[in-house]
């Protein structure tokens, strides 16, 4: 046997021979993630099966174009395969062939963003997104006084719309009063960070004003659309992104929804259709990802059926019930609560930042994100944090026990402060540097681990699983 065919046959050595290294940290993070309490709102665990097709020998193949119409050979089950997907993704959100197609290549909710964008308006077009202190996400626009952000600022011409700065809602009048002296072309309903409903039909008035295209990224809430514990955006928008993970409980991909035009006086070339396929690819993408697609397909199953519309009942509802618990503390939650999965935590008036929160957490076995709040002047060091429910969700934790969820938070904060006045500074690294034997968190840390491995895990056995530290 040559060489060659000696390496060759080792490519069917397991991962743990093949390299112990690389298997070592991912047990590390499996151990991670089942001990501690997962709060990240974009955040979520997916199931086995989705799991096993994403880890497939799907991977292997590439299958550039649209089912029926690849640049190469061999696409045979693979066209199946994402036929299905679109199928499926149909069916989710209830939505008839006739009126809704779909695009499932998108690589992120990112490139199907851009995709979209690509698909609906020219270079220099102007645009409305929420903005990133207000709950927004990045790619709906974002620019600083200084700096243009992202993408979608750098090719188009973006003016944000913002919240109220006293109830934390989406300022709908001021909306209305800058969409008349901007005019945009494009609005885009959507956000990582808002924890209330969103007023479709009045976004869908103010775009009608102006002939312009209405966009829903319901990225962060497509798994409580899917389960009808959200409102749906189909019934106003024109095209519809979203994620493929968060709460539709999928791998991490995108899918863009498109009306089909009904008009038989355009060409077809012209169709919103034929645009967002093209904008997918060739414009910005090559080469599916077929495995992360038949993963999709897989979640999108699961989230047709009735368990899952229970389960995004119980995500809200624990959602509301860890913003109750923190309220009954005195703490600031944006706009006194929640809708959906997510909550906005505004910290400032503990005097601390979401970034020092977000280091105590992490030190405790607790996962959330340090997040902007309206008013704040740094992402960096924003004035708050994201706490979201969906992935605890998942791991079958009901209202009592986001109760307990709300007690470590508080824990958390009472600690964070103490350290704070024993820093004698708000300085970042005279806290970190204060932090340094505290007993307070190092005892915190095996309550919530002990609490948090009590609770099954989806997706994979933790029977065998150690302590990574």
């Amino acid at each position: 046997m040559s060489q060659v065919d000696s390496w060759n046959a080792d490519m069917n050595t397991p991962l743990q021979q093949e390299d112990p290294e690389i298997y070592d940290l991912i047990q590390k993070e499996k151990y991670r993630q089942y001990s501690g309490l997962e709060l990240i709102a974009s955040e979520n665990f997916t199931s086995q099966a989705v799991m096993e097709a994403n880890g497939s020998a799907l991977t292997n193949k590439y299958s550039e174009g649209l089912p029926g119409a690849r640049y190469y050979g061999g696409n045979e089950y693979i066209d199946q395969i994402e036929n299905l997907c679109r199928d499926r993704a149909l069916a989710a959100f209830n939505l008839s062939p006739e009126e809704w197609g779909v695009n499932v290549q998108p690589y992120s909710g990112s490139t199907a963003n851009f995709a979209a964008l690509t698909a609906m308006i020219q270079p220099n077009d102007r645009l409305m997104g929420l903005d990133l202190p207000s709950g927004g996400h990045l790619t709906h626009g974002y620019q600083t006084a200084k700096k243009k952000i992202s993408a979608t600022s750098i090719f188009f011409q973006s003016m944000p719309y913002q919240v109220d700065r006293t109830t934390g809602l989406i300022d709908l009048d001021k909306l209305e009063e800058n969409a008349r002296l901007f005019r945009p072309n494009l609005i885009i309903s959507g956000a990582s960070a808002y924890p209330r409903e969103w007023d479709y039909a009045r976004f869908r008035k103010i775009a009608d004003e102006h002939g312009a295209y209405l966009m829903s990224d319901m990225a962060h809430i497509s798994g409580l659309v899917a389960g009808q514990e959200a409102e749906s955006p189909f019934k106003y928008c024109d095209i519809v992104t979203t994620t493929t993970h968060k709460t539709l409980r999928g791998p991490r991909a995108g899918l863009i929804f498109f009306r089909k035009n009904k008009d038989a006086n355009v060409p077809k070339s012209e169709t919103l259709e034929a645009r967002v396929n093209q904008a997918v690819f060739p414009s910005i993408q090559g080469g599916p990802h077929n495995n992360t697609i038949a993963g999709i397909a897989v979640a999108l199953k699961q989230a047709a059926s009735p368990e899952f519309k229970l389960y995004a009942k119980q995500v809200v509802a624990n959602s509301k019930t860890l913003a109750a618990t923190l309220i009954k503390h005195g703490y600031k939650i944006v706009t006194d609560g929640s809708d959906n999965h997510l909550i906005l935590w505004d910290l400032r008036p503990n005097k601390l930042t979401g970034s020092k929160v977000e280091r105590i957490c992490d030190m405790a076995s607790i996962t959330l994100n340090k997040n902007s709040v309206c008013g704040d002047v740094s992402a960096v060091t924003p004035g708050g944090v994201r706490v979201g429910t969906s992935a605890l969700t998942s791991r079958s934790f009901k209202e009592d026990d986001f109760v307990k969820v709300g007690e470590f938070l508080h824990r958390v904060v009472q600690i964070a402060l103490a350290v704070q006045a024993k820093a004698g500074s708000k300085m970042m690294k005279d806290f970190v540097a204060a932090l340094e034997g505290n007993e307070e968190i190092a005892q915190l840390k095996k309550e919530v681990e002990a609490f948090a491995t009590s609770f099954p895990f989806p997706g994979f056995d933790v029977t065998n699983l150690k302590p990574s530290h």
